[in-house]
């Protein structure tokens, strides 16, 4: 009977679905149709915006619910289709839908170490921890961790680190949000990212887990065909074949054609020329802050006295005074350019190929490169099968076996998103390869404008060498707007710049709702009732987690608003975190019944700690941050970038584990029992277990 009734909720979710795809593909011709009709494009902008955040508010209305269990694990029937399209929208936070194509396009061969290290988990997920995590029930992986390894300790140590990478991951994706709000309505930055909050908190405010779930299967459905859609017209634009992923080696050969053309163009030299002279003057000014500010100011007026002095043409003169009345005012000032100068010494280099394998001059250089391509996948795999988010996801399935069927329907419809991406990245290059690079200054195209108005770090063009021609290296597009900007670039209708906006604002909001959900509700669930208030009524619960749920989405706000590092870097910050924080402890719980209470402890606290402390003096907003002032260079450990920190602290939370597990006594039969349950068949154990 239970059976029968899965099958027909599993029905009516389908027709739901197709009909909410067909209304919202509806509703984007409508939008088209009012672009031609001349409608401005800031109305379309605000209409994407405000339309699809009141539905994903609608969906959160109808959803909100006061029961327990439909509030941390959706009631534990979502059918293994949904679940798996809720764990894609999940997973496609901003990083993936904004980040990882921007990456790819200024990385080229090295950023496949994303979509390598971020599909590969999906592995590990669903041979180590999904099906098992699945059949041991109960709601959070601090719940797993105190019932494996007993007491509060490794609840209170699994709820820190869900809480410390969950939040890191949730400022990126706020981060996002603000980009997109500010970019298509007009808002101030800080604003957007306020308006974008509204929209998060509705669904995960009101049911919890429930709404989240079917909020996020609406999400997929836009951010998918908001994806796929500008890379199909590119591929169709540049080549007459709609199918990105099969053009993309002779795209590529195009591109590498046209990069050793740009590195050949003596202009290119010119313009690599100065950004590398100001780089160097920025160097030596800062080694002596006064004289350097002193030295730059009389330079100045020097200039502009000799050009009236000679009677020198009005614009020259008007030229100089304009210089002079730019330069900092003091030395503070000028140390904060110098400090940003200095990083234009990247910019002089020639341009990279993007097929090109671990490209750097030297082998000791080329070593360190490959070491950090792996350390990358690595970190970014096992921090898959550890996000508590995502392990939070595999609760909710009716079964095991249905738990099982959702990890490879998460992996279909990430692949989807995932597969494109190279191709997004390597057609949009060509598209400014060839159609931007050369053009006049005076016929940039209005989203060039409009972009650098958003946020210089974003995009800066700049005619350094005032020839009126814009060269290559004086174009520096940011990684969080490729996918953002792809539409405009390809000369696409405005409606579909909205439509990628939209997508990237479900994508964003969709992990926000999962990230603040699992924050509100480890606090909530592990803190308030297991541990202070375990006989607390439920309307105490579920208030105190929406309580918390508010607080923590404003902290990630404001912190989000200081703009600490680029999205991509926040999140594959939180894999770091994850993974050293809870896959040894989650890993050898379930595959080790020696390990014990002491080793996890132990284990998951020098694992975390090792991370975090390698990432605080290696990242400069940390290091900034705990005052960190030794050179970074001096700081690294073997070369290794500071997103991929977890390399260390994985390794030392197995051995903590391992070593200190073997030297203080064996946990309990009825422990040794749950991971014998939790590992090995048993009919009557699953049905129990549904129930839970």
């Amino acid at each position: 009977m239970a059976a029968q009734t899965q099958t027909q909720f599993a029905r009516s979710l389908k027709k739901y679905y197709s009909f909410y795809t067909g209304g919202f593909i509806g509703f984007v011709i409508l939008l088209a149709i009012l672009e031609q009709l001349g409608v401005p494009n800031r109305v379309i902008g605000w209409l994407f915006l405000f339309a699809t955040i009141g539905l994903y508010a609608g969906i959160g209305i109808m959803s909100r619910t006061a029961d327990i269990a439909e509030y941390y694990v959706a009631g534990r029937r979502v059918p293994a289709i949904f679940n798996g399209m809720a764990v894609g929208a999940d997973w496609m936070s901003a990083a993936s839908f904004i980040g990882m194509a921007g990456s790819l396009y200024a990385l080229g061969y090295d950023g496949l170490a994303f979509i390598m290290g971020w599909t590969g988990g999906y592995v590990l997920v669903a041979l180590f921890l999904a099906p098992y995590l699945r059949k041991f029930g109960q709601f959070t992986v601090p719940d797993f961790l105190a019932a494996r390894y007993g007491g509060h300790i490794p609840r209170m140590i699994g709820v820190f680190a869900a809480v410390l990478c969950s939040f890191t991951y949730v400022v990126g994706q706020i981060m996002g949000v603000g980009i997109i709000t500010s970019r298509f309505t007009g808002l101030e930055f800080g604003v957007g990212v306020f308006v974008g909050l509204g929209g998060i908190l509705v669904c995960s405010f009101l049911g919890g887990m429930r709404a989240v779930t079917w909020t996020q299967v609406a999400q997929y459905i836009i951010l998918i065909i908001a994806y796929m859609i500008p890379p199909v017209w590119l591929a169709a634009k540049q080549t007459g074949v709609p199918i990105p992923q099969l053009v993309y080696g002779y795209q590529l050969q195009k591109v590498t054609e046209l990069e050793k053309k740009i590195n050949a163009d003596p202009k290119e030299a010119e313009v690599r020329g100065i950004f590398k002279s100001k780089a160097d003057a920025a160097k030596a000014a800062l080694s002596d802050p006064a004289k350097g500010y002193a030295d730059g100011k009389a330079a100045l007026e020097k200039r502009v006295g000799e050009l009236k002095t000679a009677n020198a043409p009005a614009d020259q003169v008007s030229k100089a005074e304009e210089a002079l009345s730019k330069y900092p005012k003091d030395e503070a000032a000028a140390k904060a350019q110098w400090a940003k100068d200095v990083k234009l010494a990247a910019r002089a280099a020639p341009l990279k190929e993007h097929g090109a394998i671990f490209a750097a001059k030297d082998d000791k250089a080329k070593d360190i490169q490959r070491r950090n391509f792996l350390a990358l996948i690595f970190c970014l795999m096992v921090g898959t099968a550890a996000l508590p988010h995502i392990l939070m996801r595999y609760y909710t399935t009716p079964s095991v076996k249905e738990a099982r069927i959702s990890v490879a329907w998460s992996l279909f419809f990430i692949f989807l998103l995932y597969f494109t991406a190279p191709a997004l990245a390597l057609l949009v290059k060509y598209e400014v390869y060839a159609n931007l690079v050369g053009s006049s200054f005076a016929s940039l195209p209005k989203w060039a404008a409009l972009w650098q108005a958003v946020d210089p770090a974003l995009l800066s063009i700049t005619d350094i060498n005032a020839d009126g021609i814009l060269q290559r290296a004086e174009i520096a597009i940011g990684k969080d707007i490729v996918v953002l900007a792809t539409p405009e670039i390809a000369g696409l209708p405005y409606v579909i710049s909205g439509l990628v906006a939209a997508g990237g604002l479900a994508a964003a909001l969709s992990t926000a709702d999962g990230l603040l959900l699992t924050i509100a509700n480890s606090l909530s669930h592990d803190v308030y009732y297991k541990m202070i208030d375990p006989h607390a009524p439920t309307t105490r619960r579920l208030t105190i987690a929406k309580v918390l749920l508010i607080v923590v989405a404003l902290i990630a706000a404001y912190v989000a608003g200081q703009k600490p590092a680029d999205i991509l870097f926040l999140v594959s910050a939180a894999f770091s975190f994850a993974a050293a924080a809870f896959f040894p402890a989650l890993a050898l719980g379930v595959f080790w019944k020696r390990a014990n209470k002491a080793g996890a402890v132990v284990g998951m606290v020098v694992g975390l700690g090792l991370t975090f402390y390698y990432m605080a003096t290696t990242q400069p907003w940390l290091r900034g941050l705990f005052g960190v002032t030794s050179s970074i260079a001096d700081n690294t450990w073997l070369g290794i970038n500071p997103i991929s920190a977890g390399i260390f602290g994985i390794p030392a939370g197995f051995i903590a584990i391992i070593i200190v597990s073997m030297l203080t006594p064996a946990p309990e039969k009825s422990v040794q029992d749950l991971v014998d349950h939790v590992r090995y068949p048993n009919i009557v154990g699953d049905i129990e277990t549904r129930g839970t």
